[in-house]
């Protein structure tokens, strides 16, 4: 055997060893956290919930799994409908203490007024506020609690006539995404995964130079619209929409994953045009991202800071130069970057899942 092959197998042992113990470690504390996290799950409600999916192909099937699954523990009833079928009839059979609905862009706008004139408590959940706010406005008037996991679009809605609005995030499905150990394919320096909304393309771009000498996943639609896609390509899954488990494989897999929030200015793609609502909050993969017990680089929101410790449980960036320099130094600093994503992991078992958000919505609407 060559010296140079003896070499590079000792060092892809060496590697695998070191890899092995980190995520040995890192499942490991996810366990520990689990043990230690406080029995929020023990609240009840004896109330019958319709839930009404979104109707919407993904990744609103991914979030419906999550809060059905979540909802069903907390209360005596739990049915589940698409809003194609007939609400108002299964509302009456089940005799609805609350009918909850995701989104509500699909279910006509006469089946809510025939649940609210029959007496039904409604509800709606908005998954992309304030991308969508010409049409959710409407939306909104029609139900008697609203809730939207925007922080600006509270004023917005009340402004608007709605009496009872509600702040209330996204969580992550922790059933899905937690850390594993996960095959070499799925492994990356960094990774990125979503749509390609013009303000990713242009990070993108402008990351080339540091993404050539690395090993990168970038996956989701239209990124072939890169300036630079021929130099990226063979690291970009082009038009693939990753399962939940797909995507937690690749978070697992990174050393650090970039989560850029789409811009509220974008309009080739938002439906936000009578107002420019501010985007202060953050998008569900924050939530995600953390729940795999990765490492995250983010773009500044002004409600980061209240969900998560900057710099102790989620690292965020505020311009191109700052993101480069984060990218460099959390490369080279291992200890430091796990110790930030294990943070984050315990905090988010804590604090951002979806039965502590339904909890939460549960008190809201049955004190």
């Amino acid at each position: 055997m060559r010296w140079s092959e003896e070499i590079a197998r000792v060092k892809g042992r060496e590697a695998g060893y070191k890899r092995g113990h980190s995520d040995g470690y890192k499942i490991g504390f996810r366990d520990a956290v689990t043990r230690q996290t406080p029995a929020l799950e023990q609240t009840f409600w004896d109330k019958r919930i319709l839930y009404v999916t979104a109707g919407i192909g993904v990744p609103y099937p991914a979030l419906d799994q999550a809060i059905i699954e979540a909802l069903g523990p907390l209360v005596s009833d739990l049915k589940v409908a698409g809003p194609s079928e007939d609400v108002v009839a299964i509302a009456a059979e089940q005799q609805s203490d609350l009918v909850l609905v995701l989104n509500g862009v699909v279910l006509p706008a006469d089946k809510t007024q025939l649940l609210r004139s029959s007496g039904y408590r409604t509800a709606v959940w908005f998954t992309d506020d304030p991308y969508y706010t010409d049409w959710t406005l409407t939306i909104a008037q029609r139900y008697d609690y609203v809730f939207t996991l925007e922080l600006g679009c509270v004023a917005f809605y009340l402004n608007a006539g709605c009496q009872h609005v509600y702040y209330l995030p996204f969580a992550a499905n922790t059933e899905v995404f937690k850390p594993m150990q996960v095959q070499s394919s799925y492994q990356s320096d960094i990774c990125l995964i979503g749509t390609a909304f013009w303000n990713r393309i242009e990070l993108i771009d402008r990351l080339t130079p540091i993404l050539l000498n690395r090993k990168i996943v970038i996956s989701g639609w239209w990124w072939d619209r890169l300036h630079n896609y021929s130099k990226l390509s063979d690291s970009i899954k082009l038009g693939e929409w990753l399962t939940p488990e797909e995507t937690a494989s690749y978070y697992n897999g990174a050393k650090i994953v970039i989560n850029l929030h789409r811009s509220i200015h974008d309009d080739s793609i938002n439906v936000n045009t009578s107002k420019k609502i501010p985007a202060l909050s953050v998008n569900p993969r924050t939530f995600e991202i953390a729940s795999c017990g990765a490492f995250q680089l983010s773009d500044f929101r002004q409600q980061t800071a209240q969900l998560y410790e900057l710099g102790a449980e989620l690292v965020s960036y505020t311009s191109h130069e700052e993101l480069v320099h984060k990218i460099e130094y959390y490369m080279q600093n291992e200890e430091e970057r796990q110790a930030i994503a294990l943070n984050g992991l315990a905090r988010t078992r804590r604090d951002h899942t979806y039965r502590k958000r339904l909890s939460t919505m549960l008190s809201i609407i049955f004190p």
